[in-house]
């Protein structure tokens, strides 16, 4: 039986935290507002949870969730170089709605899915995000939706998706914006074989970061536009 905590509400909202806590450490499931839209959170470190979150929404190991964090500090943790241009980009943009795709440190014991040696990561910029992210670590979080259904901009979208699946629900009201992050893939900076070309970050799906937000920082360093074809649907990519 799942439960729902209003955090609106403090003692429900210190309740709530702390089921969550506990939900996030038995490998449960549990959703989260932030400041694009509902998340379903799993420990990051647990690969069964993982399995868990991707079952709950009917996705493969094909489509890894991101991984949300609490600061810049976890992000140097989790992947194998910050370059100057993804620290500009963290700088002006997070916490905020940027996902940024980098390669990951291999020495790290976890399983997200098919990879490829990458992993998405994002600062949110909400409050009870980001004071369970600081309790819990980082988090495997996709969209509070099932794959192929709209994001969840409520609790109750969420609930009426995942139901029991999900162990609590964190209500912190309709998403102000319902805007999913935009993905950034930074990988060309880091992986450079002999014959790459000139490294530039590409923009895999718009979001709540536009390109001209994008351009005013990294100039020609952003890849050129694409046509509409080559985005990934914000409604079923399925990244919070």
């Amino acid at each position: 039986m799942s439960s729902v905590f209003d955090c609106s509400d403090e003692a429900q909202l210190l309740a709530g935290m702390r089921h969550a806590r506990q939900a996030i450490a038995r490998g449960g499931l549990i959703v989260m507002p932030t400041d694009t839209v509902y998340g379903l959170a799993a420990d990051a470190f647990t690969p069964s949870a993982v399995q868990r979150l991707l079952d709950a929404k009917g996705r493969g190991r094909n489509q890894p969730p991101p991984v949300l964090v609490a600061g810049q500090s976890a992000l140097a943790a989790l992947v194998e170089e910050i370059p100057d241009p993804v620290q500009r980009l963290v700088d002006e943009f997070w916490p905020g709605g940027l996902t940024i795709v980098l390669p990951a440190q291999a020495s790290l014991s976890w399983d997200l899915g098919d990879t490829l040696g990458t992993v998405a990561v994002r600062m949110p910029n909400q409050r009870v995000a980001l004071e369970l992210l600081e309790e819990t670590g980082p988090l495997a979080v996709s969209s509070a939706n099932l794959t192929g259904k709209d994001a969840a901009i409520s609790v109750k979208d969420a609930e009426r998706m995942l139901g029991d699946s999900v162990s609590v629900y964190l209500d912190g009201g309709m998403s102000k914006t319902g805007i999913a992050s935009t993905i950034i893939d930074a990988t060309s900076f880091v992986r450079r074989g002999s014959d790459a070309g000139e490294p530039r970050i590409r923009l895999l799906r718009d979001g709540a970061v536009t390109r001209r937000q994008l351009e005013s920082v990294l100039g020609d360093l952003l890849e050129p536009e694409r046509t509409p074809a080559d985005f990934v649907d914000p409604a079923t990519d399925g990244s919070a």
